[in-house]
């Protein structure tokens, strides 16, 4: 099965996206949408190791944070968020909007992490 996020040939004149180009919000102030390229997205499927589980385990003995899974948790967005932007910069976008995370067990032990939003072209407010 082809690679959704690195098929097809990239663009060498795609504006550049960067992270101050992406918001949870449906406009970026100083910017006006100058069109609507659709929604992209990244997922990713994880599931922690059976050490990463006996560690966790004895972690939730002691309470507080379990670095173990939010270290997890965060290396799954990072992912998701890296492959939407990826997405978004093939279809030529030079900002996302609307971006969201989201995410949903599969089954025990296996989480799907997605991050989606809409790829726009924006422009300088004049």
């Amino acid at each position: 099965m082809a690679d959704p996020y690195n098929s097809g040939i990239p663009s060498t004149a795609a504006p550049q996206l960067n992270d101050s180009m992406v918001t949870t919000a449906f406009e970026l102030p100083g910017y006006r949408v100058a069109r609507n390229l659709g929604v992209v997205r990244g997922i990713t499927v994880r599931s922690r190791s059976i050490v990463g589980n006996f560690l966790g385990g004895i972690q939730t003995i002691f309470g507080g944070n379990i670095t173990i899974y939010t270290e997890l948790c965060e290396q799954a967005r990072e992912e998701t968020y890296r492959d939407m932007a990826r997405h978004a910069r093939q279809l030529g976008a030079n900002a996302i909007i609307g971006m969201r995370y989201d995410a949903t067990d599969v089954m025990t032990g296996l989480t799907e992490v997605l991050c989606y939003g809409t790829a726009v072209v924006v422009e300088p407010v004049r």
